[in-house]
């Protein structure tokens, strides 16, 4: 008896549904999408991490909404559903794809199946299980995928320069709807694609978007050893994001990026009292420069505790009221805006979004899901600054040193602005995990190597 290797069985089913498709569709264009099938699989299996890192970057950025052109090409969908495909294979049938475990997974998982396990307790369970099933599963998949893909030094350096492009394709539109006055919110603060309900449509999570390539432009343009053309357009990249942030005129975004800015520069300056004297200053400069006393909420007109800010202190209120009233599990993911009502002490006739990473997963997960998601947060800072002050960065290539740069700035950067910024179940925060394990790992296989 003969005995088939999964691949020949595979190849045998292929030969089989291409004949019989052939015998009822007799037309040469079958057998030319059959033939051309396989050269498409190898490629998309070939460079599955192109895959993956293209669903991603679609995914945050929202490439297909700052270009609502392509939306008809459903890019986003044929990645999603190309890396799935690439996952299965690379785990099953090629198995070049080595799972592996960190500290930062058993936080995440726990965190992860707090969340799963709560979705029947939540408050509103269609909307829990909405949002489990069409977001936030996908992000946690997708958070072990790129960690254990991400192998490869060529890999870092690659995802650095996508993210800086992405970033610049966003700030660049920013700008120009700024310019046109096109989805402007209380007619001054800029938007993309509000009008296609896009998530960039709230300037703040807008700000968060082009928070996140900030890291990556300053390093970037410190290092000295890149290319003079890779430093240029880093600074280019750098000033559209910073110009375009500005645009948005969210606190939270300018707060994140002094924060981002200063890790660069806590790492730089030796006089401590000058870092957060000039820091004090710098804020003071962006408030003026972004233009927040003009703003119809949390502006120059309004007087004491301003609007937006007793907006953010009630909508506090209410989810620390959440979370004691449902201290286990909360009241369920994206439950809070939904519960606004029963729980504020402050009803101005709307529901509002807790404005608030922390207390945003306080009151949709309870005490024990901020206490992991925020141990989460913490290893995942301590393990990048171990790499940026254990490595011996003059051995790293330029590329490297970018990303080990990068990685401590983008996650202080979510720390700040997350105060403010609701980005407790988004991509920012999960992806910047995923790459600092890639990192981990890389540099302790790096040693492992050098050492045996």
């Amino acid at each position: 008896m003969v005995s088939l290797t999964l691949k020949e069985f595979f190849i045998m089913i292929y030969i089989a549904l291409t004949a019989g498709v052939m015998a009822l569709f007799p037309h040469p264009i079958v057998l030319a999408v059959f033939g051309l099938l396989p050269l498409a699989l190898w490629g998309v299996v070939h460079y599955s991490f192109y895959v993956v890192i293209g669903f991603v970057v679609f995914s945050f950025f929202r490439i297909h909404e700052v270009f609502p052109m392509i939306e008809p090409l459903k890019i986003p969908l044929m990645l999603a559903l190309a890396s799935l495909f690439v996952i299965f294979i690379r785990l099953t049938i090629t198995k070049n794809l080595t799972p592996y475990w960190s500290k930062q997974f058993t936080y995440l998982m726990l965190f992860f199946l707090l969340i799963t396990i709560a979705i029947p307790f939540s408050a509103n369970v269609g909307v829990a299980s909405t949002a489990w099933s069409g977001v936030y599963s996908k992000i946690i998949l997708m958070t072990f995928v790129i960690a254990w893909m991400m192998r490869k030094e060529s890999h870092f350096i690659i995802s650095c320069r996508i993210f800086l492009i992405a970033g610049a394709c966003v700030g660049i539109v920013a700008l120009i709807n700024k310019a046109n006055g096109i989805g402007l919110v209380e007619g001054t603060r800029v938007t993309i694609g509000r009008d296609i309900g896009s998530l960039l449509g709230d300037p703040n999570d807008l700000a968060l978007v082009l928070l996140y390539p900030m890291a990556y432009a300053i390093a970037t343009f410190l290092e000295k050893q890149l290319s003079s053309f890779e430093r240029l357009l880093a600074l280019t990249t750098f000033l559209i994001l910073f110009f375009a942030l500005l645009a948005t005129q969210s606190r939270g975004g300018l707060l994140g990026f002094l924060a981002v800015l200063g890790l660069f520069a806590y790492n730089r300056i030796r006089s401590k009292i000058l870092l957060f004297g000039g820091g004090g200053v710098i804020l003071l400069i962006l408030f003026t420069v972004a233009g927040i006393n003009d703003r119809s909420s949390g502006g120059a007109a309004e007087e004491g505790i301003d609007e937006s800010a007793m907006g953010r202190i009630y909508a506090w209120e209410a989810a620390w009221n959440m979370a004691l009233d449902n201290p286990i599990f909360g009241v369920g993911i994206n439950n809070f805006y939904y519960n606004y009502f029963y729980y504020s002490t402050h009803w101005d006739g709307l529901n509002h979004a807790v404005h608030s990473t922390w207390f945003g997963v306080l009151a949709e997960s309870g005490f024990l899901g901020l206490f992991l998601f925020v141990s989460l947060i913490v290893t995942t800072f301590i393990a990048a600054w171990k790499i940026l002050k254990n490595t011996n960065l003059t051995k790293l290539s330029p590329g490297m040193r970018v990303a080990v740069n990068a990685a401590p700035a983008g996650i202080v950067g979510f720390v700040v602005s997350g105060t403010f910024l609701t980005q407790g179940f988004i991509w920012p925060i999960y992806l910047q995990i995923a790459l600092v394990i890639a990192l981990q790992r890389y540099f302790n296989t790096k040693k492992t190597i050098e050492t045996s």
